[in-house]
């Protein structure tokens, strides 16, 4: 067939051109060959449509980032009116844009402490590794250059860079390279899959202490920082014990470490706050990395948001500032960010999330009374269901019985978009869900799991 030029194509050229060309992230390229792929081509609200007219509740808000919802003509005529005015020019050496400004002032303002200081890129990776470079380059300037080791966790999940892929935990590292050779990997604070017999309370005990066991195993002065969400995210929605956050938080005090908070997913307000690591989980962090929710997906951004302390050793004379990225303050990002943030502050959004939030939880758990419901986990708009073959043991199906990713399709042809991540499901949808359509969703996710269940059973899974 004869190919059009522009995105002005027929849903099936689009298919075509998609199967044919497009590289798409974190997918299986085999099946995106033989299969295709659905195009999306429309959205409202809290609702996207595909290519052929059908309307699914997004249960994914994009990608954990479409907090205030679609069609939001506020952003889009901010980015619009930024566009005709200064559509880009580069803030290297000592230029600026007023969008990129205000914005910087602006998460100065809400962010916790002394995080005073902030960097732009375009991206939750971007952010990560910026962090990283960061404080390296502190600590060579301040005369300690062997400072370089990273303490991250199995299952995190940070980046996509060759930095912050390493940041990730190995499982999305198979057969990919990485700079490993910077990192140090602690157990997930994963407490449903704690050694059996092992309290809560005496996982955290044994988090607490493998963590201190590593950093003086490594030597204090060789490790640089440890990196964290508040909530683990793609690793599968892992809330980790009360009071880890705070303890693993002392241990980098004690022995002088930076506190990395990756706020990609978590920060405004899909915990019900700005930010999480302060206002939820009582911590202070040395650098926030924040991307996602900061625009709404709107336009592609993120903020590595700096302490005072590390911003006066790296702004000192005597060394040029070597990071960067054309589009770091980008204006017509910034504008969208402005804008969204504004619209959360307006409408109280974080505020609502701490009233509907719970109702999304709740709704969700109700579900724990199916047989293949293993456990359902996670806080306000960010959860997960996990899939299990036994809930007495916990055991897993076998891989080819593609759980997750047949509950995903029967979801969809029911109307709901939900993410498949091997055995999980997990969701994270704009923030401006009714409770009406919260537990239109809840029923829609029993259906689907019952008929997966079918299918597991037809195809003698279970």
């Amino acid at each position: 067939m004869t190919l059009t030029t522009n995105y002005e194509s027929s849903a099936q050229e689009a298919w075509e051109q998609d199967r044919a060309h497009l590289i798409h992230p974190f997918s299986s390229l085999a099946a995106n060959k033989e299969e295709g792929c659905t195009v999306m081509a429309g959205s409202d609200g809290v609702h996207v449509m595909d290519a052929e007219g059908n309307r699914f509740y997004d249960g994914i808000g994009g990608l954990w980032c479409v907090n205030v919802g679609y069609g939001r003509e506020e952003i889009i005529e901010a980015i619009v009116k930024q566009l005709r005015e200064l559509p880009f020019y580069s803030a290297f050496n000592n230029l600026t844009n007023k969008p990129a400004s205000a914005l910087a002032a602006k998460l100065a303002q809400l962010a916790p402490g002394k995080l005073n200081h902030v960097f732009f890129g375009t991206g939750g990776s971007v952010a990560n590794d910026s962090a990283v470079r960061l404080v390296h380059h502190y600590f060579n300037r301040i005369g300690k250059p062997y400072r370089k080791k990273i303490l991250s966790r199995q299952n995190a999940y940070h980046g996509s860079t060759h930095l912050t892929i390493a940041l990730t935990g190995p499982v999305y590292q198979a057969g990919w390279d990485g700079a490993t050779d910077l990192v140090h990997y602690l157990s997930a604070p994963h407490s449903y899959r704690r050694p059996e017999g092992v309290s809560e309370e005496g996982f955290l005990d044994f988090l607490v202490n493998e963590m201190e066991d590593a950093i003086l195993k490594l030597g204090p002065d060789n490790v640089a920082a440890f990196i964290a969400e508040p909530i683990m995210g793609a690793g599968g929605v892992i809330v980790p014990p009360e009071g880890y956050h705070k303890r693993t938080y002392d241990l980098c005090r004690k022995y002088g470490i930076f506190y990395i908070a990756d706020e990609v997913v978590t920060a405004f307000g899909r915990l019900g706050h700005m930010f999480a690591s302060f206002d939820k989980f009582g911590i202070e962090p040395d650098i926030i990395s924040a991307a996602k929710g900061i625009s709404s997906g709107y336009q592609p951004l993120s903020a590595t948001i700096i302490s005072d302390e590390i911003f006066d050793v790296i702004s000192r004379p005597g060394a040029a500032f070597f990071h960067g990225f054309t589009y770091s303050c980008h204006p017509a990002a910034c504008a969208a960010g402005l804008k969204n943030i504004e619209i959360i502050e307006r409408e109280k959004i974080c505020e609502r999330v701490r009233k509907t939030g719970p109702v999304f939880e709740k709704a969700l758990r109700k579900l724990e009374d199916l047989d293949l419901v293993g456990e359902v986990r996670g806080s306000h708009f960010m959860m997960c269901i996990e899939n299990v073959a036994d809930k007495a043991t916990k055991a897993l199906l076998p891989a080819e019985a593609n759980v997750g990713k047949r509950i995903a399709q029967n979801c969809q042809k029911r109307g709901l978009i939900v993410r498949p991540l091997g055995h999980l499901n997990i969701l994270s949808p704009p923030l401006t869900l009714e409770v009406a359509q919260i537990e239109e969703i809840g029923g829609i996710l029993r259906q689907s799991i019952k008929a997966t269940m079918d299918d597991l059973k037809k195809d003698g899974f279970l």
